[in-house]
């Protein structure tokens, strides 16, 4: 080989190299402006992003799994008919910071209140059933999924958050940390008597506030050990009907209450936010994800397997729920990127 083609190899090489290398740097760049985003309470697009996808899913299990009970009262339809708008609001809220308030909001709200009538429903269900709660184990397991439209409601709640965050894009944001005399914050303080509005209004420090700049730490780890509860439990049933027959079925149920013991711990300890609670919050996601394709193999494996897919889909295993085991995890991830509460 000449040295022309040696020269031409290496260069070759070195621009592979070069490329990867901004390649790489690119990624490094982008993730640290998501964590400062995430940081600092500046990523409403991205909450209310994942609040409509994460909407669609729960709607499609509700829809089927009230088709398994021939919507034999009208309010079953409610959480089907609110998921596609609470679907069709994110995505609003996505591309309008106006549409954030006056859309999101309102139907992320009724959302979250159809889930607890849901709830309401369900108990009420399972005490109809015969025996009724004297035997709990038996008719949670026959009757209907308990907790199920509580998880419903967390789509709603993740709504809700990102109606208080910050667009990624800070230019339309008002900071008033940039004026010469800023706001007092308390009606008591003596600029209050000053005549202009802007000067004398008073800036209260209270929760919203704290959402807006990312200090709600305590408050997700806490939504994430309440959603892994619901989550564990509707897994332990679940896989109780079918007798844990794999091995991989207990996977959830011995997860979720380290992930719950986790989220609890991280409100009183931040070490913990930033140590157990990540790592047991990626492990969520992982199991869910693999939950979801033997999930969905378990669909497939039935007779008939793509021929009758649908009606596969209806009667076999919930294909999405440990979809929902991972949005768990991802509250948790979540949490943990997240300040302190002042």
């Amino acid at each position: 080989m000449d040295e022309a083609t040696t020269g031409r190899l290496d260069r070759a090489v070195g621009d592979s190299s070069g490329s990867r290398k901004t390649w790489i740097g690119k990624v490094e760049r982008e993730e640290r402006r998501f964590q400062e985003h995430v940081r600092e309470g500046r990523f409403q697009r991205s909450l209310a992003l994942l609040a409509a996808f994460s909407s669609l899913m729960t709607g499609l299990e509700v829809g089927y799994q009230h088709y398994r009970g021939s919507y034999s009262r009208r309010v079953m339809y409610t959480p089907v008919a609110l998921s596609g708008a609470l679907f069709v609001a994110g995505l609003a809220a996505v591309a309008s910071k106006r549409a954030t308030k006056w859309v999101l909001r309102p139907v992320a709200a009724l959302t979250l209140a159809d889930g607890v009538v849901g709830f309401y429903f369900h108990v009420r269900g399972i005490a109809r059933k015969p025996g009724g709660w004297r035997f709990p184990m038996t008719n949670m397991v026959m009757g209907p999924p308990v907790f199920a439209p509580l998880l419903f409601g967390l789509a709603a709640y993740l709504g809700l958050i990102a109606t208080w965050l910050r667009r990624e894009e800070n230019d339309s944001v008002r900071d008033d940390s940039s004026k010469l005399i800023p706001r007092p914050a308390h009606s008591h303080h003596w600029m209050t008597a000053l005549p202009s509005r802007e000067l004398s209004r008073p800036e209260k420090i209270n929760w919203r506030q704290d959402i807006r700049e990312g200090r709600f730490q305590r408050h997700m780890a806490a939504a994430t050990a309440l959603a892994t509860f619901f989550s564990g439990f509707e897994a332990f049933y679940s896989h109780y009907k079918n007798n844990f027959q794999y091995t991989a079925q207990w996977t959830p149920v011995v997860l979720a209450p380290m992930l719950i013991a986790a989220s609890l711990l991280a409100m009183r300890r931040p070490k913990v936010a930033h140590t157990w609670l990540p790592l047991l919050s990626a492990a969520a996601v992982v199991d869910g994800s693999v939950g979801f394709f033997y999930h969905s193999r378990g669909v497939l494996r039935r007779p008939g397997g793509k021929k009758h897919l649908l009606y596969n889909i209806m009667y076999g295993p919930p294909v999405l729920a440990p979809l929902l085991f991972s949005a768990c995890g991802m509250l948790g991830l979540l949490a943990s990127a997240f300040r302190r509460e002042q």
